[in-house]
């Protein structure tokens, strides 16, 4: 990401638009929207006279059958069935313009109990609702003092045709002979970026990417759950333009083996709300992390080692598909393979990214950092709530516990070191290698897991059915159509058969 001024949780907010504003911008239908557990993103299109009565329910909201959660494409997931009902209520704050679909907006929301449940308030987001999920995170760290920004990198390849496979063009890193004027490529690439401007999300820059047709979208920090909202609208913006052209955007993470995957880096930030007590726990008299003359303060190092400490389980949220896997390898800057983190090391799952050194000397010792942590083991076909579930709610465990940051600043390739240079910096544990290893890892992480809920269970029934879905290339010849329409990117042909 680029170089920017710093950013801080008290003045970063989304910019959305209002319901009374809809007029103004000759809106006629909202886009209800919301993203289940294997990253699909769904709508019901409601007209602009019926949404406004809708608005004039107590609780304005759409009722959908419980079963939402575990469908994957046609298929039900163990665990789910016909009866009952939720009551999905519209979030007002999340309105955005659709730039892909003129006269439209989206809106989020949160999944509740329809009527009264033994146990929950009426009102409150239920167990299974990602969204909901990971608010209740957020707002739980800040009752630690604990507050985080999000930023993305939005990796994607623009396909001619997926069957045979054929990339728009076939352009490099940087190269400005990927983006030509005059070409279809670049009017994509700048009606994306003009739709994500005028819907208010902050686009800091676009450029082409290492592989074939590759390009990437990096997006300004929000805070957690806005910044998830603004990444679906993203993919979507990113997806329905280039449908409009008669090309095909694809977040598959590796669609050939000697060329670059697309992955979805993810830039956290963690901030105390108050300056003056960084936590509630927390011990001030902790030394910072040794990163010699960049020292990560003591909220940062307790929210990193929460965060690595359960890297592995995260992994079957933020790599939820057995292709998932092809890209996350050591010596192709994907992050490697061992749990460790480094500064500015791209050979680490977790970079720590580092502001540059000031020419100002009169600049105060004690300012906030403007250091933030980039998770590169995320890729385009997780959804956004669940990884960042489910990395804050690993750094808010770290926090909980003031947990030891086992693991030192790797500033060498692990796959590089002797297992005794690995041990010296606290590098003991490989990264789940495959989807079978990540999901098991999920499930042995008791901490992890009663954190983020009744969810857990649901993502993996629904993941198994998604596992029988992309094993099978008869079965993807035969939805590949309904695939892309659904926008979900199940064009992962690096691990078919």
């Amino acid at each position: 990401m680029s170089n920017s001024p710093a950013y801080s949780p008290q003045t970063i907010k989304a910019h959305t638009i209002s319901i009374e504003s809809l007029a103004d911008y000759n809106i006629h239908s909202v886009r209800i929207t919301w993203v289940d557990l294997v990253n699909i993103v769904n709508i019901r299109v409601v007209p602009l006279k019926s949404f406004h009565r809708l608005l004039a329910s107590s609780r304005p909201g759409i009722t959908i059958a419980k079963c939402v959660f575990g469908f994957v494409i046609k298929r039900l997931a163990a665990g789910f069935g016909p009866t009952e009902e939720y009551l999905f209520v519209v979030d007002l704050s999340s309105m955005r313009l659709c730039p892909y679909a003129p006269g439209h907006v989206s809106i989020m929301g949160w999944f509740q109990d329809k009527v009264p449940a033994p146990g929950r308030i009426l009102g409150t987001g239920v167990p299974m609702c990602p969204r909901s999920a990971l608010n209740r995170i957020v707002n739980t760290a800040k009752s630690y003092n604990a507050a985080f920004l999000v930023g993305f990198e939005t990796e994607f390849i623009l396909l001619k045709n997926t069957n045979p496979i054929e990339a728009i063009n076939p352009h490099g890193w940087n190269h400005s002979r990927a983006l030509p004027s005059g070409t279809k490529e670049t009017e994509i690439l700048e009606e994306i970026a003009h739709g994500l401007v005028n819907s208010g999300i902050e686009l800091t820059m676009y450029h082409p990417e290492a592989a074939p047709g590759q390009y990437e979208i990096v997006t300004g920090p929000l805070p957690p759950l806005e910044a998830a909202d603004a990444l679906v609208h993203t993919r979507e913006t990113i997806t329905n333009v280039a449908s409009k052209h008669g090309f095909h955007a694809t977040f598959a993470p590796r669609l050939h083996m000697d060329t670059c995957g697309s992955a979805a880096h993810t830039h956290i930030s963690v901030h105390p709300i108050n300056s003056e007590h960084p936590s509630k726990l927390q011990n001030l008299s902790q030394p910072p992390a040794d990163t010699s003359d960049n020292p990560i303060t003591p909220l940062e190092s307790v929210f990193l080692a929460g965060v690595l400490s359960h890297l592995r389980a995260s992994c079957a949220f933020s790599l939820p598909l057995r292709a998932s896997y092809a890209r996350m390898l050591d010596g192709i800057w994907s992050g490697g393979t061992w749990v460790a983190w480094g500064r500015d090391n791209r050979e680490a799952p977790v970079r720590l990214c580092i502001p540059p050194a000031s020419v100002d000397t009169e600049v105060a010792t004690n300012a906030p950092s403007k250091n933030h942590f980039e998770v590169k083991c995320v890729d385009g076909t997780s959804s956004p709530y669940l990884v960042l579930a489910s990395l804050i709610g690993s750094g808010l465990l770290g926090i909980q516990s003031q947990a030891a940051l086992v693991e030192k600043d790797c500033d060498t390739p692990a796959a590089l070191m002797t297992e005794a240079e690995r041990e010296a910096v606290g590098v003991t544990r490989r990264m789940p290698m495959s989807w079978e290893e990540a999901r098991a890892a999920l499930e042995a992480d008791e901490a992890l897991k009663s954190l983020l809920g009744d969810l857990v269970e649901g993502f993996l029934a629904t993941g198994e059915v998604s596992h029988l879905i992309t094993g099978s290339i008869m079965l993807y010849l035969q939805l590949v159509c309904h695939i892309i329409f659904a926008g979900a990117d199940l064009l992962l042909l690096s691990d078919f058969g």
